[in-house]
């Protein structure tokens, strides 16, 4: 299935893995690689030399393409940690919060592309003047940090407002190969996957993560600034209604994310061994799509089935 994306990324499929901090390490990403797709990492939640190893161990076990998603707010590490990322063989540097220049000029020094989040049109203009090579449009269903605009509205707005300067990549709600079919006949060139890729044996999950992902239904997640102090699409818990109780205890980001870990609901960044978690007051992000989600599968299984059966829609809807 070749696309726009898939020429400029240089992969086989349209499909990118969503660099989820905490979930998307070395074993997720080069596994979507492998699979054809474009894995990357999610780096928010790793220290510099965690990233130097993740990267490390992905070149290990994957020649092909990946990228690196970094929390770009926290400016004292931003610049250090792009540059292990473009010492360290990434294709791209993926923008979750806003992209500074400086960065931009720092990859296009080294061929690196920049991709950018966007949650609204303004957003993709910015990030297109701001130099980025690519645009995703994640729609409010996506899980993280999200904005307020559905996938089905945003995606063919971005990729009117874009007019064809660079590929725009769909988010928000994407499982299936219905997802990608879709995603498609918006205009985007490729859909950009985060939630189903949790529900994996290579995802870094958290004690409760899959479990409370599988039981879950599409109407179990709710956007809260619980956690960091942003919105963010989470698993509906006894943390989140807390604050939809009381939001004046809310404070800006990242001061939340500091209440977050102190008072322990906020463990992302550890593993299936972290200590502490409680499923009912744990932040677990998540997307609306969750209600599609019954099984966990490789990641593999994952790439292959989805664009199998977008091809097949896309053939039966030609003819």
């Amino acid at each position: 299935m070749r696309t726009r994306l898939t020429d400029l990324l240089g992969v086989e499929h349209p499909v990118m893995l969503a660099g989820m901090g905490g979930v998307a390490y070395s074993a997720l990403t080069a596994a979507v690689c492998e699979a054809g797709g474009f894995g990357c990492l999610g780096a928010s939640t790793m220290s510099t030399g965690q990233l130097r190893d993740e990267i490390a161990l992905t070149r290990s076990a994957t020649a092909r393409p990946f990228g690196v998603d970094l929390l770009t707010a926290f400016a004292d590490t931003l610049v250090a940690q792009t540059e292990i990322a473009l010492e360290g063989g990434a294709r791209a540097l993926v923008a979750g919060l806003g992209v500074p220049s400086r960065v931009v000029d720092l990859c296009h020094r080294h061929d690196v592309l920049v991709v950018s989040l966007c949650g609204k049109v303004e957003h993709a203009r910015r990030a297109i003047d701001a130099g980025c090579d690519l645009v995703v449009a994640q729609g409010t269903e996506a899980g993280g940090h999200t904005g307020a605009v559905a996938t089905m509205v945003l995606v063919p707005l971005v990729v009117d407002a874009v007019d064809g300067r660079v590929p725009v990549v769909a988010a928000g709600g994407v499982a299936d190969g219905r997802g990608l079919a879709a995603a498609l006949a918006l205009g985007a060139d490729g859909v950009w996957v985060g939630t189903r890729f949790i529900a994996t044996p290579e995802a870094r999950a958290l004690p409760g993560y899959h479990e409370r992902i599988l039981a879950a239904a599409e109407d179990a997640t709710v956007v809260s600034r619980a956690f960091t102090g942003k919105t963010m699409r989470v698993l509906r818990n006894a943390t989140t209604e807390r604050y939809e109780k009381d939001p004046s205890a809310l404070r800006p980001f990242p001061e939340q994310l500091g209440v977050a870990l102190g008072e322990g609901t906020f463990h992302l960044g550890g593993d299936e061994t972290t200590t502490g978690v409680d499923p009912e007051r744990e932040g677990y992000p998540a997307g609306q799509v969750v209600g599609a989600i019954d099984e966990v599968v490789p990641a593999a299984r994952i790439v292959a089935d989805m664009v199998r059966e977008a091809e097949a829609i896309l053939a039966r809807l030609g003819a």
